[in-house]
Formats: C-alpha cells, sequence, structure tokens
C-alpha cells in the first residue's frame, strides 16, 4: 500500500483557554489514503474540528507528528503552511467565510490569481457551472441564499484542483434539502478531481457516504461501528 496522504502519530493537541490550559486532543494516531473518504463524527467539543484543523496546518500540535504529503508540518514555518495549503488543499467551513466585498466570481478566483494561475477567471468560471451558480457569478455574498454561498464556498476549494479536502459541517447552516444537494456536490468534485476527502459532520446520512469512519469523544479517536 502507498504512503499515507495525511499522517498523524500520537499527537495532542492543547490550547490556553480562559481557565488555564485545555487538553483538546490525546495521543491520536490516525493514517488516511489518497482518495479515501473519511468522516469524523463525535459530540460537540469532541475535537473534530481541532483535528481537521491539525491536518491542514491551521492549527499546530503540542505534541507527536502530523505529515500531509510527505511533509512534516512541524517543521514548516507559516509561509511554507500557507504554500502547501494553498497548491494541494481545499478547505470547506459551516459559515462560507466568502469575501463579503467581492462577487461570486471574484471569491472564488482571487486565491487562484494570488498562486499565479495564468487562467484564474476561467477556472473559476468553470467550477462555478459546475455547481450550477454560472448565472450568477457576479452576484455578491448577501445576494447569494446560504446554500449558493456553500455553493461558492464548494467552487473556491475544488478550483485549485487540491489532493486534499477539508470540509467542517459543510451542511450545518443549511436546511435538510439544501444540505442534501451541497452532500452531492461535495462527493461529485472529489470524485471529479480525485481528491481524498477529511470530513467533519453530525450527519449520520453524510457519514454513511464515507469510506470510513472515525468516532472522537473527549479528544480521543476509535472506529466508529
Amino acid at each position: 500500500m502507498s504512503s499515507p496522504i495525511l499522517s498523524l502519530s500520537d499527537v495532542t493537541l492543547s490550547l490556553e483557554g480562559n481557565a488555564g490550559l485545555v487538553r483538546i486532543l490525546h495521543g491520536i494516531s490516525l493514517d488516511v489514503h489518497r482518495g479515501e473518504t473519511l468522516g469524523l463524527i463525535g459530540p460537540s467539543g469532541s475535537g473534530k474540528s481541532s483535528l481537521l484543523m491539525l491536518m491542514g496546518g491551521l492549527e499546530r500540535a503540542t505534541s507527536g507528528r502530523v505529515t500531509a504529503l510527505g511533509h512534516d508540518l512541524s517543521e514548516m514555518n507559516e509561509d511554507q503552511l500557507a504554500r502547501l495549503r494553498r497548491d494541494n488543499f481545499g478547505v470547506v467551513f459551516q459559515s462560507f467565510h466568502l469575501i463579503p466585498t467581492m462577487t461570486a466570481l471574484e471569491n472564488v478566483a482571487t486565491p487562484l490569481e494570488l498562486a499565479g494561475l495564468p487562467d484564474a477567471r476561467t477556472r473559476a468560471s468553470e467550477e462555478l457551472e459546475a455547481v450550477g451558480l454560472a448565472s450568477r457569478s457576479g452576484h455578491y455574498p448577501s445576494q447569494l441564499s446560504g446554500g449558493e454561498q456553500q455553493r461558492v464556498a464548494l467552487a473556491r476549494a475544488a478550483a485549485p484542483r487540491p489532493a486534499i479536502i477539508l470540509a467542517d459541517e459543510p451542511t450545518g447552516n443549511l436546511d435538510s434539502a439544501t444540505g442534501a444537494d451541497i452532500i452531492e456536490l461535495l462527493f461529485g468534485l472529489r470524485d471529479k478531481h480525485g481528491a481524498t476527502l477529511v470530513l467533519v459532520t453530525h450527519d449520520p446520512e453524510l457519514a454513511k457516504r464515507c469510506d470510513r469512519v472515525i468516532s472522537l469523544r473527549d479528544g480521543t479517536s476509535e472506529a466508529a461501528a
């Protein structure tokens, strides 16, 4: 079997809170293989989102080792981590994180332009068309519904052709019908680009779509039944 695209070895995460040091993750060891779809489930506060952020280098482990695409994230500075994410990761958040002063097209194209891609606008248009928003590309986030905003976020995540897509409760702010549409788009983009998908979810139906599910509770992990 090939080397894992993501690997965590005995990882812990502690963060300073108002009441002192809070231990969030305890000794997590986990491999994710190329092309796999992994679901992270568990109650609120169990460490799911924190684990996802560690995988993308958006948080640094307190101890242990996190490796992505052969890179030890603990040995990389912030600029190196930013480049690794830009070139290899697509991230989808529950709250969309669109830039309100930019149109849908600009929200998708700007990261590509910053990466120096000459066809940024063309690729952004193609990805908006792929998520059914070709006619809404000139609209600002405030002019879009929640489902449409999440479609823009999916297009933005997929546009760089990432090796890894990280999705944190991608349907959490949407009604069930719109959420179901987003799930289909998310898995469709995964299939289209051959990306590895890691997603945090409370939705058991979404978890069932994954190749493998890891359950977190009180900062520790186990394979879900």
